[in-house]
């Protein structure tokens, strides 16, 4: 009774999936995988799963660390095909299955019609209308709110201090708002980026050293560096700025104490597919590793999404611009939680010699 219930659901899943073995060869296909791919469960079973499922992200070595880990893996915004239709832009996640080792679940959630939107928008003429209307809205609020916040303060300058409690929330408040339009304004910045070739220990020391005498002082933080990475192409300040943010979510995420790892290694096998269609070599990896309580189950999925935050007061925009800031150096940014390890791993171009 219990195996045919799970078979039964297994079939009407909405979303597409698949089950890979620990050679890569599917397994099991439900029905809304075959309607998804265009291919039927016969053609699928006991092939090598990257002969039928096309995604442009490299996903072998991360399949791989998923079994070695036993830890899910999500990745977001990818174009995924079977060679039988066009590509279709999707979230996907990896799970391993508990009563099956080595076994793995790939469940993938195409994009809505709004997220299709949204892309769309990425267009230049139209990101540079919204995106441009966006930080025009939030320099004007600005404005009105240091007056808001210089007038509590002269008022809270001739209050009782039971009364003062009730300006200093206005100042704290409007403060905050502040923050998040100034993030606003960074997450529209559509200036692109100012690539040449750089050292990627060099970035990662500079943004060690700023997060150890600041926000992270009460972590410990330890490198596990490959001394003989070639240098990468792309704008020092920004990467610099994608790598204090995810230092500081991961210090944040334990705010205890604890260990965070930065690691840089090299794979060669590792490409993207750029906007314009072509693939380029990512081989450069830096992983961002905490020990904290990892990510809430709802958001990991869509952790690199404008808005999505996992902290109290949080604006959920930091992601989104470390994976907007990636994307425009062509790179690759991942992320795999469970609790007590949470790893980012950014994935990088070499610079050529013209570079």
């Amino acid at each position: 009774m219990s195996e045919v219930f799970f078979d039964t659901l297994w079939t009407s899943l909405p979303l597409p999936a698949l089950v890979i073995d620990g050679d890569n060869m599917i397994t099991q296909v439900n029905t809304a995988m075959e309607t998804f791919l265009n291919l039927s469960a016969r053609s699928m079973l006991a092939a090598p799963v990257w002969d039928k499922l096309h995604v442009n992200a490299p996903l072998d070595d991360a399949v791989t660390r998923i079994r070695r880990d036993d830890a899910p893996l999500f990745v977001n915004n990818v174009d995924v095909g079977s060679g039988e239709r066009p590509p279709v832009q999707c979230n996907i996640q990896f799970s391993t299955l508990v009563d099956r080792p080595g076994f793995i679940l790939i469940l993938m959630k195409p994009r809505e019609l709004s997220d299709k939107m949204g892309q769309a928008l990425q267009s230049k003429s139209a990101a540079k209308s919204a995106i441009g209307m966006a930080e025009m809205l939030a320099h004007e609020i600005k404005n009105p709110l240091a007056g808001i916040t210089g007038a509590a303060q002269l008022l809270s300058m001739g209050l009782e201090p039971q009364d003062q409690e009730l300006t200093d929330l206005i100042v704290a408040e409007t403060r905050r708002i502040v923050k998040l339009l100034e993030q606003v304004e960074q997450f529209g910045n559509l200036r692109p980026p100012a690539r040449k070739a750089v050292n990627l220990h060099d970035i990662l020391d500079r943004a060690r050293k700023s997060a150890a005498v600041g926000f992270a002082a009460h972590m410990k933080i330890a490198e596990d560096f490959d001394p003989s990475l070639p240098p990468t192409f792309a704008d020092t300040d920004q990467l610099v700025q994608v790598f204090l943010n995810l230092l500081k979510n991961a210090s944040e995420a334990n705010p205890a104490g604890g260990t965070i790892t930065m690691r840089s290694f090299y794979e060669q096998s590792v490409r993207v597919q750029r906007p314009d269609g072509q693939r380029v070599a990512v081989p450069l990896n830096v992983e961002i590793i905490d020990d904290g309580p990892g990510l809430p189950d709802h958001l990991a999925s869509d952790i690199f999404e404008p808005f999505v935050s996992g902290r109290e007061n949080g604006t959920g925009l930091g992601l989104a611009l470390v994976s907007k800031i990636v994307s425009e150096n062509d790179g690759w940014i991942a992320v795999s939680s469970v609790p007590g390890r949470t790893v980012f791993r950014i994935s990088l171009p070499v610079a050529s010699k013209e570079d």
